[in-house]
């Protein structure tokens, strides 16, 4: 397997960050949905008091619609707030204008579904407008909305239950009130009042929404995502107000989630890279340009932005790891049994907190007297500067139980800095295929890669497969979410859930050796995933590695991570007693090890904050160098092959095999 694929030379760069974030609150799409709502009001009132002409009422009432449109379109993509109900609010309301056959939630769902398959003939429900020909453009351009609803059915199995009721009720409203008008004498009105508008509307926004950006591009988004949408250039001083700034819809479909306002300033941080890459640009009058034409084209009208480099995670700058006090800034209820605590790290403390995707802090606390210590998998975006946990509640968890019912925002806990190997480094021009296995509170370590994977190789694609009780019991369903829309070509989710009977039927049950089968035999092969993340329990996890590695997978490409350890029993016989030299924090120690302890329990016995959490061999918190001397694991779900071969252990597992042992934590 390869981590990229050959490109030309001038295109060996990483697509720098957009340099645009989605808003606490967009206050231009406040603004226009405002605008449109007050001015759809008028029309209505002016064609029922008579006070204008009925075309121009119709008009008007077509232009709200149409910018109505834009507030739905944001809203699909999470675009309009950082809070999700936010979205969904302005979604619903919106989506009553567009169309009033279909939900919100339906909408999102087939619009995303566009923007991983676009020019697809059979999966986009769009190409039925890109893809038409000429001829039959007057007459599928006012029926975009019809392969929506068939879309949709064809997809009804796996689309929530009380969004199929609700986008059914809305199509039976819908008829209902159409039919009562026309019994009633009143379906002129309401023809003139919305019907006609809104097919006015929808024929403009297939034209300038659809096919201005997408016809007679043969490139689907899987095969080329800077040729499957095009930019149009010239006369944006009209162009870019008229289409909301859809004329920069490659944009878009590059970098989803950025509000449509700032779709022309991320095109001006990034101009080159996107050049580079060949991107797609049209002329306002058709003429297509390759990237040095639009460069000549630019030269007459202006220079080129700047570039925004893309942050790459760094580790720890700690040399070994150790405890500091550190302030709580939440504590978030993520369902019924966990929650999401964040922490304010001190400035002074930033570089020893900083942390690459996959890492995980131990948390030490003081609970009645009786010191407590876990291990907890980072969940934020090591690209972000957050520091976040998830703690599921466990029966009989002293932590757990503390974390849910008693931590609050300002109490302080003393927190271990990052450790851990369960991600795999990042390179910006990287290109490749990852797949994540997690269940239950397995997403945690799997999130902050998702996160961060997704963010820094901005050519990399990722397929989650998350298995839970139910949607309720979902970690982080709504994060998930708006991650698939951010990275709607790039991101694929698939929830197994085993306690819900409508839920569809290949994804109905627990994840299993079964069930991995049948997608290394369809769409997951082995030779096609450049990496594998299993995270979540024992048993689980050990079954599935082992069914990859007899289909091929490459065992340093497989990566496991367990959060509670595996603590088998104990057969401490043959293993004699040793002197241990230990480094830790620049300084030396020399213990005595008793016959049958690890390297990990002498240095504790011996007074050393040596650092350690799971004490199973899963964490890999409790990692030394061997610099002298030999150890035997009894056993490593941590370390890779790489690690062990530059002599790394884990001094949880480890027993020394030789007179004297030299290990180092610093390393």
């Amino acid at each position: 397997m390869s981590a990229t694929t050959e490109q030309p030379a001038a295109s060996r760069r990483a697509l720098p960050d957009p340099g645009e974030k989605v808003p606490t609150i967009s206050w231009p799409i406040v603004a226009i949905f405002c605008g449109a709502l007050a001015l759809f009001a008028f029309s209505s009132w002016a064609a029922l008091a008579g006070a204008l002409a009925e075309p121009l009422t119709i008009l008007l009432s077509a232009t709200a619609i149409f910018v109505l449109f834009t507030v739905l379109h944001d809203a699909a993509h999470y675009s309009i707030s950082t809070h999700r109900w936010v979205n969904v609010a302005f979604g619903r309301v919106a989506m009553l204008f567009v169309s009033s056959l279909i939900s919100f939630k339906s909408f999102a769902f087939i619009h995303i579904e566009h923007h991983r398959n676009t020019n697809d003939d059979d999966n986009d429900p769009d190409h039925f407008v890109s893809g038409a020909p000429w001829w039959q453009v007057p007459i599928r351009f006012p029926l975009m909305d019809v392969p929506y609803l068939t879309f949709l059915v064809r997809n009804a199995k796996r689309r929530p239950r009380a969004e199929v009721v609700e986008t059914s009720l809305l199509m039976v409203s819908s008829v209902a009130v159409i039919v009562a008008c026309a019994l009633t004498g009143h379906l002129w009105t309401l023809a003139v009042l919305y019907l006609i508008p809104e097919r006015v509307a929808m024929f403009v926004l297939a034209w300038w929404f659809d096919w201005l950006p997408h016809h007679d591009l043969d490139d689907t988004q899987q095969e080329n995502r800077y040729r499957a949408t095009r930019n149009r250039v010239g006369s944006e001083w009209i162009l870019t107000p008229l289409l909301l700034s859809q004329n920069y819809h490659l944009v878009h479909h590059l970098h989803p989630s950025i509000p449509f306002y700032r779709y022309v300033a991320a095109w001006r941080h990034n101009e080159e890279a996107y050049l580079e890459r060949d991107a797609a640009i049209g002329t306002v009058f058709g003429r297509q340009l390759d990237a040095d034409e639009y460069r000549e084209w630019k030269r007459l009208n202006g220079k080129l932005g700047r570039l925004l480099p893309v942050r790459v995670p760094q580790r720890s700058s700690a040399p070994a790891a150790e405890f500091h006090p550190v302030p709580v800034a939440g504590v978030d209820r993520l369902t019924a049994d966990s929650v999401l605590i964040r922490f304010d790290v001190p400035d002074q403390l930033r570089d020893e907190f900083s942390f690459e995707p996959g890492q995980h802090v131990t948390v030490r606390t003081d609970l009645g007297g009786e010191g407590v210590r876990r291990n907890y998998s980072i969940c934020s975006a090591a690209t972000s500067d957050m520091l976040e946990i998830a703690v599921k509640h466990l029966p009989g968890g002293a932590f757990s139980t503390f974390a849910l019912e008693r931590l609050r925002a300002g109490d302080t806990l003393e927190l271990m800095t990052p450790t851990g190997s369960f991600g795999t480094p990042l390179d910006p021009l990287a290109r490749k295929t990852y797949v994540a296995i997690a269940a239950g509170s397995g997403i945690t370590p799997i999130l902050s890669i998702l996160r961060t994977t997704l963010a820094v190789e901005t050519e990399s694609r990722f397929t989650l497969i998350y298995g839970n009780r139910d949607a309720e019991s979902t970690m982080f369903r709504a994060e998930l979410e708006d991650l698939e829309a951010r990275y709607a070509d790039r991101l694929r989710i698939l929830h197994v859930r085993s306690g819900e009977p409508s839920h569809p039927a290949h994804l109905r049950g627990r994840i299993d050796r079964r069930k991995l089968e049948g997608w290394l035999g369809s769409d997951l092969p082995t030779s096609t995933v450049d990496e594998w993340f299993l995270c979540g329990p024992v048993e689980l996890v050990t079954d599935l590695r082992d069914l990859l590695l007899e289909r091929g997978a490459e065992p340093d490409h497989v990566h496991v991570e367990l959060f509670h350890g595996y603590r088998k029993p104990t057969d401490s016989e043959g293993f004699d007693g040793a002197e241990v030299s230990v480094t830790l924090r620049g300084r030396q120690h020399e213990v005595s090890l008793q016959a049958g302890d690890t390297v990990l329990e002498s240095a504790l016995k011996a007074g050393l904050d040596a650092p350690y959490a799971c004490l199973g061999g899963a964490c890999g918190t409790c990692k030394a160098k061997v610099l002298s001397g030999s150890v035997q694991m009894e056993q490593n779900f941590a370390l890779s092959s790489a690690d062990v071969e530059a002599g790394r252990a884990l001094t949880c597992q480890s027993r020394p095999t030789t007179p004297s042992v030299a290990v180092d934590y610093d390393h």
